[in-house]
């Protein structure tokens, strides 16, 4: 993949989040800045997302733990665990928020 290729595929992601965060029916909100996205919950905790260009990775930060993923097969694959993206954010965001949340593209 080439950084133009990353750029867009990582951009896709970090607006389809916001769009999932405002589709969701729980109180979530969003900022977002440059390549980032925090995902924000009323308990106060967060979910970072950030794109991490010269590896051409996304990284999540998450209450519990932090995770990099990269772009394999058409989708975002947890470098470590091997855990899909959007399965690793909503398990987080069902945690940190005590009840389930269901984010998706």
């Amino acid at each position: 993949m080439n950084d133009s290729e990353y750029h867009q595929l990582a951009d896709d992601l970090l607006i389809q989040l916001q769009d999932a965060v405002d589709d969701v029916e729980f109180d979530l909100d969003y900022e977002t800045a440059g390549g980032l996205v925090e995902i924000i919950f009323p308990n106060g905790s967060k979910i970072i997302i950030n794109k991490q260009a010269p590896l051409h990775q996304i990284w999540v930060a998450t209450k519990f733990n932090g995770h990099h993923f990269e772009y394999t097969d058409g989708q975002w694959i947890d470098n470590r665990s091997g855990q899909e993206l959007w399965t690793l954010i909503n398990d987080a965001a069902t945690k940190q928020a005590g009840e389930p949340i269901e984010l998706s593209a």
